[in-house]
């Protein structure tokens, strides 16, 4: 199809008349249909009964293992009603439509891709569901399967537009969102948010993209379904995945253990579900839960992880010790300095906070490391409070370089604050003072928070003389001034 489409409305109006009208009847009627109502199970076999492949598709499904275990051979769409249930025979109808809708449409890997992420994303909702709700387990899992709607539905008729934005999602260092926005003139949040208007597709699957509704339950059981299924993508022992894990834990009251056992059992079931739907090309795009393959994902990971590089530690110093003797720029000083300790020590996030108005709090200068962006933007921290003492102050004052997390420094752990725990989070990490001559200037900061892993002798040693380095530079930066 050679037409351009750009903007929500555009997009609205070509999936619905030209791309997925028979999809987006199947799917509006289905949804639309409540237990409630005695007529609706009528109904519901009629809707399936209007296309015969649907039909013999959904029967298939029913007697599958998974949904028939007594395996009493169903033949007909109300007899499968009476024995699995009016919510799983509108579940299996509506996923049957999805994916011989979308998955027959083109050879285009986004979209087996992300469809796979849907299904996993809506057996983790659902099996979450059923910790937190009596009811409505159907309507979550639904709701987590069409989350990335209007992603699936580009994905599958976008025509030259999707050829478009895969090469330029493919360029390195993109920003996918603009990406997004410049070849569609709409994001794709936007765009399932109108499908699901469009085709009634009730409240769930509108809130948990609002943001509004973050306390209802199955809006949680929705949300944490996706972010599951797109950090599994990382590993199983991913940080992603243990953050979630944890607040899984936390939201069905069990240990992290047991709650990250719960994961993995979902992704199985995830498996078994895309193989029952006749969707067996998805089952080795949802990530593996074998020990065997756990660990290997771990060793990959291991190896990709930073690694000291003793050759950029000693030019970054080298370097340092120049800019000393010249008038060097500030920028040029902390980047080196930056670069030395992350590159060249493989210390994993690294900031510089200043003193900032009138001394009164920490600022961060600069930083690098992955997700320190947003210290740069908001980390506020007050500094020299007499009733609340903090360690970057205390280090200022002090002019002592430490290391946090070993015995040696157990007896100032009060002064890691709380607001400074939610910052940095939990564990070792280096800190020293940031002099100019004798003047105060801040602190520099460092951890390997992203693997976990422990901070090393050596790793140390290189922290203090960065740190002595920097503050030679500041100095001959002061004298010159």
């Amino acid at each position: 199809m050679g037409e351009r489409s750009h903007g929500l409305q555009s997009w609205i109006d070509r999936l619905n008349e030209a791309e997925l009208p028979a999809l987006a009847a199947v799917v509006q009627d289905l949804h639309q249909m409540t237990q409630q109502d005695k007529s609706s199970v009528q109904q519901l076999a009629d809707v399936l009964l209007r296309d015969a492949t649907l039909t013999s598709k959904v029967l298939k499904v029913a007697n599958s293992v998974y949904y028939n275990p007594s395996q009493e051979t169903i033949r007909t769409i109300s007899r499968a009603i009476v024995l699995i249930g009016f919510e799983n025979v509108r579940l299996i109808g509506l996923s049957v439509s999805l994916i011989d809708n979308l998955l027959t449409r083109g050879p285009r890997e986004q979209l087996p891709q992300l469809l796979a992420r849907s299904f996993h994303a809506a057996v983790q909702a659902r099996n979450i569901a059923g910790y937190l709700l009596a009811r409505s387990q159907e309507e979550v899992f639904i709701a987590a399967l069409l989350h990335n709607l209007g992603e699936l539905a580009f994905w599958g008729c976008g025509g030259d537009q999707a050829d478009e934005l895969a090469v330029a999602l493919a360029q390195p260092g993109v920003e996918e969102e603009q990406a997004v926005r410049e070849v569609l003139g709409t994001s794709f949040r936007q765009l399932t948010l109108g499908l699901v208007r469009s085709w009634n597709l009730g409240e769930l699957a509108s809130l948990s993209h609002a943001g509004t509704a973050q306390g209802d339950p199955a809006v949680k059981a929705v949300n944490l379904g996706v972010r599951i299924s797109e950090a599994a993508l990382d590993g199983w022992d991913s940080p992603a995945m243990t953050a979630l894990v944890g607040q899984l834990a936390g939201l069905i009251g069990v240990s992290p253990e047991e709650a990250l056992q719960q994961v993995l059992a979902s992704a199985d079931e995830a498996v078994k579900v895309a193989t029952t739907f006749g969707a067996g090309k998805l089952c080795h795009l949802i990530p593996h839960t074998d020990p065997e393959q756990i660990r290997q994902q771990r060793e990959q990971r291991q190896a990709s992880l930073l690694q000291p590089n003793l050759l950029v530690m000693q030019q970054a110093l080298q370097e340092l010790g120049l800019l000393s003797s010249k008038k060097a720029n500030i920028n040029l000083v902390l980047d080196t300095l930056l670069q030395g300790l992350h590159q060249g020590a493989g210390l994993e996030r690294v900031m510089v906070a200043v003193l900032a108005d009138q001394r009164s709090r920490f600022a961060v200068r600069s930083a690098v490391g992955e997700g320190t962006g947003r210290w740069v933007d908001e980390f506020v921290l007050p500094a020299n409070q007499p009733e609340q003492p903090n360690l970057f102050s205390y280090v200022l004052r002090t002019r002592e370089t430490l290391w946090m997390g070993v015995p040696a420094s157990y007896s100032l752990n009060d002064l890691v604050t709380r607001l400074m725990r939610e910052w940095l989070g939990q564990g070792m990490f280096f800190v020293a003072p940031l002099l100019a001559g004798k003047r105060e200037i801040g602190v520099i900061y460092a951890d390997c928070r992203h693997s976990g892993r422990a901070l090393r002798h050596e790793q140390f040693v290189a922290f203090q003389r960065f740190a002595q380095a920097t503050g030679r530079c500041l100095e001959a930066m002061a004298q010159k001034a």
